[in-house]
């Protein structure tokens, strides 16, 4: 469902989306697909950010772990 809004842009930003945007989407189009990757951008950034910090509280064990197993591997 969609929903009408109203938000105000510069000039100068209007001219740049309708410029790209073509005259295959309207300019509403092209600001959802625009704000639609910037939120996904967010949300990866985010996530990743969430990952890196357990990694982070992990990576004392995580590289006595690792150590052990390379102990294991045979000289060539």
């Amino acid at each position: 469902m969609k929903v009408k809004t109203s938000i105000t842009l510069s000039e100068e930003l209007v001219q740049s989306i309708d410029g790209l945007s073509g005259k295959q989407r309207t300019r509403s189009e092209f600001i959802e697909e625009a704000v639609r990757d910037y939120l996904e951008r967010l949300t990866r950034r985010k996530r990743d950010e969430e990952d890196l910090a357990i990694l982070d509280h992990k990576a004392d064990k995580l590289n006595k772990e690792a150590e052990d197993v390379l102990s294991y591997q045979a000289e060539l």
